[in-house]
């Protein structure tokens, strides 16, 4: 896979970036979050977008190995999410 044009790769990069921006602010949810359902989504949505962040960066460095890590995180994010509402409910959470 080679790279794509210098202008499409800086935009690649550039949304990247914002969207990193977006998932840091986002951890301040999980931290603070006024209910446990809200960290639950929060943690999800910061993982999702750390994959999707993942992805934007090797599809902007002309890397398919990176789409791979992507994958493989987001499969992670999805198991980590259901393991939490699944020991919330379990302590008597509702979700």
């Amino acid at each position: 896979m080679s790279a794509p044009a210098p202008f499409v790769a800086d935009a690649l990069l550039a949304t990247a970036a914002a969207l990193a921006l977006i998932g840091l602010t986002l951890l301040g949810r999980v931290v603070v979050g006024p209910t446990t359902p809200d960290r639950v989504v929060a943690v999800n949505v910061v993982g999702t977008t750390a994959v999707v962040v993942i992805a934007l960066v090797g599809a902007a460095l002309g890397e398919p190995g990176f789409l791979d890590v992507a994958l493989v995180y987001a499969l992670l994010n999805f198991l980590l999410s259901v393991g939490l509402s699944k020991f919330t409910i379990e302590r008597g959470g509702v979700l």
